[in-house]
């Protein structure tokens, strides 16, 4: 999937909430699980991407001593 086809993160956890819910509340079919299952799998995958990728933007902007250091977000 494209960056530009993939959802926002906010969207992505949208989704994943929806296909949780689906898949908890009703007796699906074995393909229509499979599906959810698969699909769930992939937001999940971009969405762990999408964290990622913040994370090493945040590192980048916190400079200490003219060193890059990563900091918890906490702090």
């Amino acid at each position: 999937m494209s960056d530009q086809s993939r959802p926002g993160f906010e969207a992505g956890l949208d989704q994943l909430e929806k296909i949780v819910k689906e898949m908890e509340s009703s007796d699906l079919p074995l393909e229509r699980a499979l599906e959810l299952f698969e699909k769930g799998v992939s937001l999940s995958d971009q969405c762990r991407k999408q964290l990622q990728e913040a994370e090493l933007k945040v590192e980048k902007l916190i400079e200490r001593s003219g060193e890059t250091t990563a900091v918890p977000l906490e702090e």
